[in-house]
């Protein structure tokens, strides 16, 4: 399915012009665009547990940007931070992870099925 529009319209085009897995998708990108959020993630992924207390002892960035980026990942739904007692526990959410990379798997999978040689 593909979404074309008017150019020569003056209108301006907003985000509610497309289709809301590509709002998504836009939205899943803007928040990995961060290399501190993707460090981030992948410290999470590599100790394959959940993380209690300060994530910042573990990165090279300061609390209060570690904690920016944190909420970040936290709204997108990809990491959960659960209060106990004092600190907080920081675990990967398997589902979400998974819910984006099949969108994006799908997504491209249609862009590789496409037998064009932009070589020349």
């Amino acid at each position: 399915m593909s979404y074309f529009y008017d150019i020569k319209r003056n209108d301006m085009l907003k985000t509610e012009v497309f289709t809301t897995e590509l709002q998504e998708m836009a939205k899943f990108s803007r928040v990995l665009s961060h290399p501190a959020r993707l460090a981030i993630l992948q410290y999470l992924t590599e100790t394959k547990t959940c993380i209690s207390g300060d994530i910042s002892d573990y990165l090279p960035l300061s609390r209060s940007t570690v904690s920016q980026h944190l909420k970040e990942l936290k709204e997108l739904g990809l990491i959960h931070g659960e209060i106990d007692g004092l600190k907080i526990n920081y675990c990967l959410c398997g589902s979400k992870i998974s819910k984006y990379k099949q969108m994006f798997d799908t997504f491209f999978s249609e862009m590789t099925t496409i037998d064009i040689d932009c070589s020349k």
